[in-house]
């Protein structure tokens, strides 16, 4: 299983974040901005980290948003 980075989950948090931002309200171009340069930042930091630590890219970005959407639960 890909191993992601805190930073790049950061950036997966920072992009669902935009998201719920951007689509709380009606669609402009001007709010949905942040959120486009959210996801273009991580896919960005996505590719690199999986090019620096020879890990498959799609299951990189997967894990990355799967501890985001579906965190583990604390233990005890």
């Amino acid at each position: 299983m890909a191993k992601p980075s805190e930073e790049l989950i950061d950036l997966a948090r920072a992009t669902v974040a935009a998201e719920a931002e951007a689509t709380s309200t009606p669609y402009t171009k001007e709010s949905w901005a942040p959120w486009i340069a959210a996801a273009e930042t991580f896919q960005a930091a996505v590719t690199a980290e999986a090019e620096a630590t020879e890990q498959d890219r799609i299951k990189l970005e997967m894990a990355a948003k799967a501890a985001v959407l579906h965190p583990e639960p604390e233990g005890d």
